[in-house]
C-alpha cells in the first residue's frame, strides 16, 4: 500500500539514493568549511544579510572550504523582480567571492540545482522516503479545519501547531489516504513526528554554546499545497546534500532548531554545526532594537553608496562586529589585507553589537587615508559619475591638479584623514576649481594679503623659505612669529603667525580649514593666484 500511496502522490519519484550518489561527500582538507548564503529574491542585500554572507564566506575561505549561493524561493508570493540579479550584483560590489552557485552567468558548481524551486523533485524523493518509513504522511486538513485548531488551542491557552489529537489525519490508513487522493481531496505532506514534548534535546551553538530545547512535537509542514518544500524541510535535505559544515544565520532561527534537529534525525543525515548570530542592533531613544530594512536607512547597502563610503571600510566594520579581536589586531595592521585575519567562531559575540555610524565612519576615514592618490582618484571619479556630474567633469578636466591636491599630506607615516567618504570631497576641494571658485561670494582682500603676494610670496621657493617669508610678513605687521612668546605677551601682538597665513588662506580658498597651504599655493600656481586677489 505503502508503494501505491508513494506512486499516486509521486508518479516520478526517484530514490533518494539516486542523489547520495549525485552528490558524494567533498573532496576537501581536513577543517574545511563549508558555508553557504541562501537568502529569498525578495529584493536587495541589506546590512543584517550582507554581515551572515560575509561572516560565512570569511569562515570558509580562511580554511580553503567552500562557500555557496542557494536562491531559497519557495515562497513565490514573496518573489520580486529581478531579486536573485540584486542578491549577485550586491555580493559582488562587495567582492564577496562566490565558489558555487547562481551567478548571472549561470550556475556553478557539482551539486546544483542552486536555486530551490528547480529542486522540486529532490524533495520528492525525501518526501517519499518518510512517507515509506511512516515518519511523514498526506494531511487533508482545510482551512476551516485549521483555523478552528488554531482558535481551540488559544482558548484552551495550548501549543498552537498540528499534533496529537489535533493531527486529525495522522493516523489514517494508506487504503483511506489513498481514496481521499484519488477522490480529488486537497492535502500537503506533514512530518509524523516521533518527539516528545516532555524530553530535551541538547545542541552546541558555536556562538551560543550548549542549547537546550523541548523536543519538537509537531507535524510540522514538509511539502506544501503547491508541491513546493517548506524552509524547514528544504534546508535540511539541501545542506545534507550540498555537505553544508557550518549553517551561519540569524539567531532568530533558534526557535526552529528542535524542527531541524528531528528532520536531520528522520533523513538520517548529520546535523551541521549551528552558527546563531545576533542581529545588529540600533539605539532607538533609550531602548535597543534590530536594524530593521524598513525602518532605517542605515539597513540598506545602497545608503552608504551614496555616501561614498568604500566597501572595504563597511567589511571592515563588519569584522570588527563578527570578531573581538579584530579591530586590535588591525589597528596593528592597517595596511594589511583583512584576507590575512582569521576569522575564528569563538570570538563571536552572542550577544546583538550596537550598530555605531561614527564608528563605521571613523573606519572609511581611517581607510581613505591609505589609499595611493591615483586610486582614491579613480575611486572618487566613479562616485562623482553617478552622483555628481558638474564635479566630475572638472576631475577630468583638471586631473593632474586633483591627484595632487588628493596627495597633499597623504604619502606620510600619519596621512592627514579628511573624508569618511567620496561624497565629502567636493566641499573640501571645490575651491580648487576656479569655475567653482568664481561663482561665491568673497570678502575684499585685505592690505598685509596684496602685500604678501607683491613683496614676499615666491613661487619657486621650496617649503621652508616659503615659511620665512611668511614669517617676514608677519613681523612686518606686528604679527607674532614664535607661538611660545606670543603665548606668553598676547597684547605686545596683533596675533600670531596663524593668524596671517589664515587670512592667505580665506583670501585664496575661502576657508580657513585646508590641507597644506603651500601645496594649495604650488598647485593653484602664480598665475591663478594673481587673477583671485586681484579679481
Amino acid at each position: 500500500m505503502k508503494d501505491e500511496l508513494i506512486k499516486l502522490i509521486f508518479p516520478n519519484v526517484k530514490d533518494k539514493s539516486f542523489y547520495e550518489e549525485k552528490y558524494p561527500e567533498r573532496n576537501l582538507k581536513e577543517g574545511a568549511v563549508v558555508t553557504r548564503f541562501a537568502p529569498s529574491p525578495t529584493g536587495f542585500v541589506h546590512m543584517g544579510s550582507l554581515f551572515s554572507a560575509f561572516v560565512a564566506s570569511k569562515a570558509a575561505h580562511d580554511t580553503d572550504g567552500v562557500f555557496f549561493l542557494r536562491i531559497e524561493d519557495t515562497d513565490q508570493k514573496r518573489e520580486v523582480e529581478n531579486g536573485i540579479e540584486n542578491i549577485i550584483r550586491d555580493l559582488d560590489n562587495f567582492d564577496i567571492k562566490i565558489d558555487e552557485g547562481v551567478t548571472n552567468s549561470g550556475e556553478i558548481g557539482a551539486y546544483g540545482p542552486y536555486i530551490q524551486t528547480h529542486r522540486k523533485e529532490i524533495y520528492e524523493s525525501y518526501a517519499a522516503y518518510l512517507i515509506s518509513l511512516d515518519l511523514a504522511y498526506p494531511c487533508f486538513l482545510t482551512e476551516s479545519e485549521l483555523e478552528e485548531m488554531r482558535k481551540l488551542q488559544e482558548d484552551n491557552k495550548e501549543e498552537i501547531g498540528c499534533y496529537g489529537k489535533y493531527a486529525k489525519y495522522r493516523d489514517l490508513t494508506d487504503s483511506e489516504r489513498i481514496e481521499k487522493i484519488k477522490n480529488g481531496e486537497k492535502f500537503i505532506i506533514r512530518l509524523k513526528s516521533q518527539g516528545d514534548i516532555n524530553k530535551r534535546i541538547h545542541i552546541k551553538d558555536l556562538i551560543k554554546g550548549e542549547l537546550e530545547f523541548p523536543e519538537n512535537n509537531i507535524d510540522v509542514v514538509l511539502i506544501k499545497g503547491d508541491g513546493y518544500p517548506t524552509y524547514h524541510f528544504a534546508h535540511a535535505v539541501d545542506d545534507s546534500l550540498m555537505h553544508t559544515t557550518h549553517v551561519i544565520r540569524g539567531d532568530e532561527w533558534l526557535s526552529s532548531l528542535p524542527i531541524h534537529y528531528e528532520l536531520f534525525k528522520v533523513l538520517g543525515y548529520k546535523l551541521p554545526k549551528y552558527c546563531h548570530i545576533s542581529p545588529i542592533m540600533i539605539q532607538d531613544g533609550e531602548s535597543k532594537r534590530k536594524l530593521s530594512k524598513r525602518k532605517d536607512k542605515e539597513a540598506a547597502i545602497s545608503y552608504y553608496h551614496g555616501l561614498g563610503i568604500p566597501k572595504e571600510a563597511i567589511k571592515l566594520y563588519l569584522l570588527t562586529i563578527a570578531n573581538s579581536n579584530f579591530e586590535e589586531w588591525y589597528n596593528a595592521n592597517p595596511k594589511e589585507s583583512i584576507d590575512k585575519f582569521k576569522f575564528d567562531f569563538k570570538k563571536v559575540s552572542s550577544s546583538g553589537s550596537l550598530f555605531d555610524m561614527e564608528k563605521l565612519l571613523n573606519i572609511s576615514k581611517n581607510y581613505l587615508s591609505y589609499l595611493d592618490k591615483e586610486d582614491f582618484y579613480n575611486r572618487l571619479l566613479e562616485y562623482t559619475k553617478e552622483y555628481d556630474n558638474e564635479f566630475y567633469e572638472l576631475l577630468v578636466k583638471y586631473k593632474d591638479e586633483s591627484i595632487n591636491f588628493i596627495n597633499i599630506e597623504r604619502e606620510r607615516k600619519k596621512p592627514r584623514k579628511d573624508y569618511s567618504g567620496f561624497s565629502e570631497v567636493r566641499d573640501n576641494m571645490w575651491y580648487m576649481f576656479d569655475e567653482l571658485f568664481e561663482s561665491v561670494e568673497k570678502e575684499p582682500v585685505s592690505e598685509i594679503v596684496r602685500t604678501y603676494f607683491k613683496d614676499y610670496y615666491n613661487y619657486s621657493d621650496n617649503e621652508e623659505d616659503w615659511f620665512n617669508h611668511m614669517k617676514d610678513l608677519a613681523s612686518k605687521y606686528g604679527y607674532a612669529t614664535d607661538m611660545k612668546d606670543y603665548k606668553e605677551h598676547p597684547d605686545n601682538y596683533h596675533g600670531s603667525i596663524v593668524d596671517v597665513s589664515n587670512m592667505i588662506r580665506v583670501a585664496i580658498t575661502t576657508k580657513s580649514n585646508t590641507p597644506n597651504l603651500y601645496n594649495i599655493l604650488q598647485i593653484l600656481g602664480k598665475e591663478r593666484i594673481e587673477k583671485r586677489i586681484n579679481d
